[in-house]
């Protein structure tokens, strides 16, 4: 089910997978949305109930004046708060990984634990891919053939507008996004204090496997790593996988 609610001037917008289940907040990566935990959702049924944001800049959720990383922790909390949810465990993709610990970080009684799928504490990112994306195609074949290989990727955020078929993030916001996300955040990987479970694709661009097992060593025993044959995007190269390694971290986690 699709709900709203608004921060401020920002309206943001929500699935709820639903069930009887555990609530499990998940937090998509760049050019995707809320949507794309639908798999996972119904693999975690009916121990676990997903409730995924759009966040700012993509899916149904309104643009923003601002992409900094303050903002994005700042929608999280607006998002657990607007819930009305004690601690809960919470799950990130790639931004939506950095986004996790950085508010599993500064908000230690509100999560139970933190599953971080596919980025590091030192982030760099190449815009330039993003700056080159076509804006706008005549059909949604016409654009999956645009971005070529990476397609299935964006499977979920095409969309059909009046001039033509582009996607459910804006190009320049995401720019912005990528920007305010690189950079060094060892301070906030090494303060969260939950259990956390990193998973790496094994044939990832994104997470070197040096830097994910210096992540680990860094968490004193706090944290493992579970490395999945994929790329960067675990979830969608290998979604059994994924959905099973998740499944086993979160039902060994003591409930607060």
């Amino acid at each position: 089910m699709r709900e709203f609610f608004t921060v401020g001037q920002q309206r943001l917008s929500f699935l709820d997978f639903g069930g009887p289940g555990l609530p499990l907040l998940a937090f998509h990566g760049n050019f995707n949305e809320a949507a794309v935990f639908g798999p996972l959702a119904e693999a975690l049924a009916p121990q676990w109930r997903v409730v995924a944001l759009d966040q700012r800049g993509h899916g149904e959720s309104d643009r923003a004046e601002s992409y900094e990383r303050a903002d994005f922790v700042a929608d999280i909390a607006a998002f657990h708060r607007h819930l009305g949810l004690g601690p809960v465990p919470i799950l990130g993709h790639s931004l939506g990984g950095v986004n996790a610990y950085q508010y599993a970080a500064r908000n230690a009684d509100r999560v139970t634990s933190l599953v971080v799928e596919d980025v590091g504490a030192v982030v760099d990112i190449d815009w330039r891919f993003t700056a080159q994306l076509p804006r706008r195609a005549p059909s949604r074949e016409a654009l999956a053939s645009a971005i070529g290989w990476t397609a299935p990727y964006f499977a979920y955020s095409m969309r059909q507008f009046d001039d033509g078929w582009g996607y459910s993030f804006g190009i320049d916001d995401t720019v912005l996004t990528q920007k305010a996300l690189t950079g060094d955040h060892w301070s906030d990987w090494e303060s969260v204090t939950c259990p956390t479970l990193l998973i790496r694709g094994t044939d990832s661009e994104v997470l070197a496997e040096a830097h994910a097992q210096e992540m680990i060593a860094r968490r004193g025993g706090q944290a493992r790593l579970a490395e999945i044959a994929a790329g960067h995007v675990v979830h969608h190269d290998a979604p059994d996988e994924f959905a099973a390694a998740v499944r086993a971290f979160l039902s060994h986690q003591p409930e607060r």
